[in-house]
């Protein structure tokens, strides 16, 4: 004979100071859970969002990211000689050299931090029309002006427009803002590459060569094509949003298993508060037990009905800590990016999976809490039970 859920219910509904407390525990949990899997989520996302899905973002393949690449002059033009890239109306490759380097900028709130600032060429805006100016103009070819990414305006000192900044020996003069839509490139400061390779005296090496090619399927022809080419074996393509989501990696999964381990050890004491509580109900409905197992009820339906309170209460914080955590997302924060040695600002971002292994955890913590409690309701003896009060 089953025991009905509503028994449950009421019993739940009765004990209304224990749960809460126990409910709160357990969101507490849940919230931070969650919002450290939206943090890894929002940077990776923040980072797929970068690049484009027929652009090849070709570095070199010791390289761990694009302030180590190093491309010279005669390999950029053996690039722009294969086959399979995109041309613009008058005949020429859509083909960009971007030499990255990084610079320290003073932050609002104090302290130094270090820039992404990235050297684009006059064809920018057929290899990345995401990128949208918001504010002022686009800096002019052949002069020492810059553009400024949207997440770095407010967070750094002298990057407005009209402002300048000093590095490689000379002033720069910001001449507008530009929005990538909420991508990587928000984070970043851009200029002539020209300019930006004199500044730095690199001749003509630059950090990377991004492409666009004819159709985003052509790929793993272009990929064939350049791998025949044995000038080009230091050299590896990649197609620009894979390359910056193998980018996100290292950084995501540092703070994921973090803060999954810091977590971990927040769940512990809402466990506990979950076992305390059940072991309090197990104890204040001893002669409720004794009448239950009187009147047929087997050992495992108490055991059942006791362990689904448990359930329901952490399922109940669980939801409680998941509500909180939804409106994280409507925040942004920056951190150092791995790979660029740089700030990255990102938003935290809530997804499908992030859901549901926030109520799985929610649910392990109920369950593993009620079960011992659990247990002991359905060992009871019926006689002692039924004394008991």
């Amino acid at each position: 004979m089953h025991i009905p859920f509503k028994y449950s219910l009421k019993n739940f509904k009765s004990r209304k100071l224990t749960n809460i407390i126990t409910v709160a525990g357990v969101a507490l949990v849940v919230f931070v859970f969650a919002a450290v899997l939206m943090m890894a989520y929002g940077i990776k996302k923040t980072l797929v969002a970068t690049g484009e899905p027929d652009n090849v973002l070709i570095a070199r393949k010791s390289a761990n990211g694009e302030i180590s690449s190093i491309i010279d002059g005669d390999t950029q033009n053996i690039i722009r000689s294969l086959p399979y890239i995109a041309k613009t109306s008058d005949g020429k490759p859509i083909i960009s050299g971007e030499p990255v380097v990084v610079i320290n900028l003073n932050k609002v709130g104090g302290g130094l931090s270090n820039v992404t600032v990235r050297g684009v060429s006059e064809q920018i805006s057929l290899l990345r029309p995401q990128v949208k100016l918001t504010e002022g103009r686009m800096f002019n070819f052949g002069t020492r002006e810059l553009i400024v990414g949207s997440g770095i305006t407010d967070r750094f000192v002298g990057a407005k427009i009209g402002d300048k900044i000093k590095f490689a020996g000379d002033e720069w003069t910001i001449v507008g803002k530009f929005s990538a839509g909420g991508s990587g490139f928000d984070s970043e400061i851009w200029g002539d590459a020209l300019q930006l390779l004199d500044a730095f005296n690199r001749g003509s090496t630059v950090s990377t060569v991004t492409l666009k090619l004819t159709n985003a399927d052509d790929f793993d022809k272009f990929k064939k094509a350049f791998e025949s080419d044995r000038r080009l074996q230091q050299f590896e393509p990649k197609i620009e949003k894979k390359y910056f989501e193998e980018q996100s990696e290292l950084m995501a999964n540092f703070i994921r298993i973090l803060g999954i381990f810091i977590t971990i050890i927040f769940s512990l004491g809402a466990t506990i508060g979950a076992m305390i509580t059940m072991y309090a109900a197990v104890a204040n409905r001893s002669r409720e037990i004794g009448t239950l197992r009187a009147l047929g009820f087997k050992r495992r339906s108490v055991m059942t009905v006791f362990l689904f309170e448990s359930l329901l209460i952490s399922l109940a914080g669980g939801l409680i800590g998941l509500f909180l955590a939804s409106f994280l997302q409507f925040f942004s924060i920056s951190t150092l990016n791995f790979a660029s040695f740089s700030e990255l600002q990102f938003s935290f971002a809530l997804s499908p999976s992030i859901i549901f292994s926030s109520l799985v955890f929610a649910a392990f913590m109920g369950i593993l809490g009620g079960f011992l409690p659990s247990v002991r309701a359905a060992r009871k003896n019926i006689v002692e039970s039924l004394r008991a009060g």
